[in-house]
């Protein structure tokens, strides 16, 4: 009975070591602290409770999986420590605001990115009378009803 508690222990021992040996060693490669400050666009004032959400991009610009979600404190900001270098993307999230995304580089073990949400936009819809909006193309001015046009 000792015999086969011993070698258990010693097959036990043996397969963490292996785990141990196949982790990754994340502490070679260079990470970034990343500070977010997230404000209104119209008046910069903090965005409490907004959501930033980060995602690693490959060199092909395609998202990869997993990622992290931080929320902002009541002076809008959120900070993490332990990004690794080269492509994130950020997308942040707040009610009554328009979502926002961006990718950046990350190449500084010190990096801070402020976000201005806006407002949500009204819709537009072909159906609205639109003739007294900047945006309307002019009208053409019609030609006068006593000229006579050459034949």
């Amino acid at each position: 009975m000792k015999k086969i508690s011993g070698v258990g222990v010693v097959l036990a021992t043996l397969l963490m070591a292996g785990v141990a040996v196949g982790q990754k060693d994340t502490g070679e490669e260079p990470t970034s602290w990343i500070h977010f400050s997230v404000v209104k666009d119209d008046n910069g004032k903090p965005i409490r409770n907004a959501a930033v959400v980060m995602h690693s991009v490959n060199v092909k610009g395609k998202q990869e999986r997993g990622g992290m979600e931080l929320k902002t404190n009541a002076e809008g900001k959120a900070e993490f420590d332990g990004i690794p270098y080269g492509m994130l993307r950020v997308q942040v999230l707040a009610q009554g605001f328009q979502t926002y995304g961006e990718d950046f580089d990350i190449e500084k073990s010190n990096t801070e990115i402020t976000v201005k949400l806006k407002r949500p936009q009204g819709q537009y819809s072909v159906y609205d009378d639109h003739t007294n909006t900047s945006s309307a193309p002019p009208k053409q001015d019609a030609a006068p009803a006593d000229s006579k046009k050459p034949n």
